[in-house]
């Protein structure tokens, strides 16, 4: 068994190595029979390492929001359930005594399963449940996973409890103690693969995680624990793995491979830099890659300090593919050498859920549908993010009115009662309808798909347009004369729609016909020109505040409070006392697209 992070840091102290091994049984040894052969045959040995990453809480093909089978377009399967399959037919093919199985982070953060597991009927709790993702991990025999960013978004005892019920070790070595600056997280894995006749090939994994962390998740992490970059932690661990006769070095990295940061230069470590280490860092042979949800089946990445191949592999997200490095190995002058590496992935919608996932996780699947499902009030009129992005959607506005009301009641009686309060809110989803008629948990739920909490920042008027013009960005620019096609007018530079954001008590127009940088006009608050000395409490949440995508002047802001509650949570009370969602009660239009002052739609 792998050794757990209490017994891997005793190890650690006591005699510096901390390496946990794990053997596969040995096959019956044939050194008498290679002995009176006449000539020594080269011995070669074949290992199979599959990985997955972000697997957000995904351990069936279920869409809690719709209450249904997951379908996109596409064609895509999810979850962990139809992993299993897969990772058994793997293993029958190659042998599981040649195969590994690793998770580059991401996994207990992103579906109502994992929100119901945190919040609902926590694991922290005295005697309470077995998260349902280390029940399915542990089930399907993972060897070792990379923390994500997301693990911490329920805070550190949430992520040391799911860490003390898995059956393998969560590898973080740049996830380090604030203060001592010493791992706080076993940094990395050693197995040891039996080979008849020859020494065991020993493979070693080194984990690594988001340095975006420290801003993401600054109020569980702040003081607590740092995050430094991958480069510099897999220069330095590598050539210890080495050192400990690692034959073949692998990482798992929940980090890009894009080599960009979404957080500017609020961080001196790149928040992509998967490519940059296997780039930069000499004598890694493959690396799982994870954090930007993309299909990357194989990438290759030359070594510039060895000249060496390095490749790396993505298994989208949401437990869709599953990517399979195939390593090749011959024994040379006393030692195993990787001769070769080829990456793939494998579709997760080629396969059936396997039924041993199913029948151990069936009660849990059925307590959250039951929780998503209940009514908490009616709506007048049927509400859709689906023109969201390009148009000011009452849905959208009812995430903004929640969000002042919140933080109107918190700063009541304090010196900043009398402060205007504004709101920012993102379209997150393309599909999320809320239905006239009963409202339930899962349609609100659908509407902010995040486990963000809400934060208020002080912000000048002068402040608050450079933020909006910043996120007017989001806009291809268009010519005034041009025909304008909706799928092609959103995401200028590649930017997510969650990084596009609204705000609330102000109207502006976006005039898209005009170079980023100058699109906001008629910029007005109750009616007068905005007055660039004025304050305004921002309501914003906590990515945002934090400095995730990186907004102008919001990261640095006085923050005047902030909460743990969920701004999901605190939507569905706001329903829950309304009883009825009336448009009247929260939309208003406050902006709109322009093109010199013609209205686009």
């Amino acid at each position: 068994m792998p050794l757990n992070r209490r017994k891997f840091l005793k190890k650690s102290a006591a005699t510096g190595a901390g390496v946990a091994i794990a053997g596969a049984a040995a096959a019956p040894a044939a050194e008498a029979a290679e002995a009176k052969k006449p000539a020594t045959p080269v011995k070669r040995y074949s290992l199979t390492v599959m990985g997955t990453t972000d697997l957000h809480g995904h351990v069936f093909n279920w869409d809690y929001f719709k209450d249904a089978e997951y379908t996109d377009a596409k064609g895509n399967a999810q979850g962990l359930a139809r992993i299993s399959t897969l990772v058994n037919q793997v293993r029958e093919d190659k042998g599981r005594c040649n195969t590994l199985l690793l998770d580059a982070g991401d996994t207990i953060q992103g579906t109502p399963l994992t929100y119901y597991y945190a919040k609902v009927d926590p694991i922290t709790a005295k005697g309470g449940p077995v998260h349902p993702m280390a029940q399915a991990m542990n089930a399907i025999g993972y060897d070792a996973a990379a923390l994500g960013n997301h693990e911490f978004n329920y805070g550190i005892e949430t992520l040391r409890k799911f860490e003390d019920q898995l059956d393998f070790p969560l590898l973080g070595a740049n996830a380090v103690d604030a203060k001592t600056l010493k791992p706080a997280f076993p940094p990395y894995f050693i197995k040891k693969f039996h080979v008849p006749g020859a020494p065991p090939v020993k493979v070693a994994v080194l984990g690594l995680t988001n340095p975006g962390i420290a801003i993401w998740d600054k109020a569980y992490v702040q003081g607590k624990l740092a995050f430094p970059g991958l480069e510099e932690q897999a220069a330095k661990w590598v050539p210890k793995l080495k050192s400990l006769g690692a034959d073949v070095v692998i990482v798992s990295a929940h980090s890009g491979s894009s080599g960009t940061s979404s957080y500017g230069d609020q961080l001196p470590y790149v928040e992509n830099s998967a490519a940059l280490v296997a780039q930069q860092v000499p004598d890694i042979d493959a690396i799982l890659v994870g954090h930007a949800h993309l299909e990357i089946p194989e990438l290759k990445v030359v070594n510039e300090k060895t000249g060496r191949t390095v490749v790396l592999s993505e298994p989208l997200a949401f437990a869709e593919r599953l990517s399979l490095f195939d390593v090749e190995l011959v024994f040379q002058k006393g030692r195993w050498v990787v001769e070769s590496v080829a990456a793939s992935v494998l579709n997760s919608n080629s396969v059936a859920d396997d039924p041993k996932i199913t029948k151990l996780l069936s009660d849990e699947h059925a307590k959250v549908v039951e929780y998503v499902n209940q009514v908490v009030g009616t709506a007048t009129d049927t509400l859709t993010t689906v023109d969201a992005r390009y148009k000011d959607a009452p849905i959208i506005d009812l995430i903004t009115k929640v969000q002042e009301d919140v933080v109107k009641a918190a700063l009541a009686g304090t010196s900043y009662a009398s402060v205007p309060v504004i709101a920012q809110a993102s379209p997150f989803s393309r599909t999320s309808e809320i239905p006239a008629g009963n409202v339930t948990i899962r349609d609100l739920s659908s509407l902010y798909v995040y486990d963000n909490t809400l934060v208020a920042k002080l912000m000048t008027g002068a402040q608050v347009r450079a933020y909006l013009e910043y996120s007017a960005e989001y806009f291809v620019q268009t010519a005034a004369d041009a025909v304008v096609d909706t799928e092609k007018l959103t995401n200028a530079g590649g930017r997510p729609d969650y990084n596009y954001d609204y705000v609330s008590g102000l109207a502006y127009e976006i005039d898209i016909a005009q170079a980023a940088g100058s699109r906001i006009k008629n910029l007005t608050y109750n009616g007068a020109a905005l007055d660039d000395a004025q304050q305004f409490v921002l309501a914003v949440n906590n990515y945002r505040a934090n400095g995730g995508g990186a907004f102008p002047y919001v990261a640095s802001a006085t923050e005047l409070w902030s909460e743990s509650t969920e701004i999901r949570t605190r939507i569905s009370e706001w329903v829950t006392a309304k009883g009825v969602l009336d448009p009247k009660d929260f939309a208003s239009v406050d902006w709109e697209l322009t093109r010199n002052g013609t209205p686009v739609f």
